[in-house]
């Protein structure tokens, strides 16, 4: 099974070519939480992560999943035999996110065996100095990436263990801990996104592309967030709105868009 959350289409990329390699079942998180999450394992199957990184740490997201997770084995052997695996995208480093998500899968009784990062074009873009990649830019890392993940594809179609093959950065646990922990605690909200009324044409393609459900069309047809503490800051409404009508306060006025594919 491969187990994916993906905002922008990067992730979700990776994951589709895991699972055609593997032949495995893709599940996206999202959809999955709202059902008990309890999930049966054949004997030779696989156990796969993929997510992007969100400030050098695992989304909450992929975290919440994996508490309330369950999963049974169809066999005597015990859940640690089974080959897991986790693939993340990142815009440059990734710190301790492995250790971290390590630490959440073994209060399930499980390991890694092997980790890879890909890095992938830039969509995070609520900080001043955060923007998209230029088109060349773009073109050379999904290049690389497609060459990177051609060899991890095969590691785990042969389940080969020990194998990382991650950019941690040059000061992991600071970005990690310190750092990713101010960003993940303090800037993921849907409280900053706002609409450009006359630039929005009801498409809805926002609310489509939210992961979560948190973006939906008011008796307007203007799209609303609901402030529940679902957004995950992935920014998909924002960049797969066709007008670039929705915004992250004033910072993305400007701003490039970016998804997976968008070419």
């Amino acid at each position: 099974m491969i187990f994916y959350f993906s905002g922008t289409g990067n992730t979700r990329w990776a994951a589709q070519q895991l699972a055609a390699i593997t032949g495995e079942q893709l599940l996206y998180i999202p959809e999955e939480l709202n059902s008990e999450c309890r999930y049966e394992l054949n004997e030779d199957e696989r156990i796969g992560f993929c997510f992007p990184v969100h400030g050098w740490q695992p989304p909450h997201i992929v975290r919440q999943f994996i508490h309330k997770l369950t999963l049974h084995t169809t066999h005597n052997l015990p859940l640690a035999a089974h080959y897991c695996y986790a693939l993340v995208t990142c815009g440059d480093s990734i710190g301790r996110t492995m250790e971290m998500l390590n630490k959440e899968l073994a209060r399930k009784d499980m390991q890694l065996h092997s980790a890879f990062s890909l890095v992938m074009p830039e969509s995070y873009v609520c900080l001043p100095f955060m923007k998209t990649d230029k088109p060349e830019r773009e073109h050379s890392k999904i290049q690389k990436a497609t060459e990177e993940l051609h060899e991890y594809c095969q590691i785990v179609a042969e389940r080969s263990k020990g194998e990382v093959h991650t950019r941690r950065g040059l000061t992991p646990w600071t970005f990690s801990h310190v750092i990713g922990a101010y960003f993940n605690g303090y800037m993921i909200t849907d409280k900053k996104f706002t609409v450009d009324a006359d630039l929005c044409i009801h498409c809805g393609k926002c609310q489509e592309v939210c992961p979560t459900g948190d973006v939906k069309l008011n008796a307007e047809h203007i799209p609303s967030w609901q402030h529940d503490g679902s957004c995950t800051c992935c920014l998909a409404c924002y960049h797969h709105c066709p007008q670039h009508a929705i915004n992250y306060g004033n910072i993305t006025r400007k701003r490039g868009q970016y998804y997976f594919g968008h070419q």
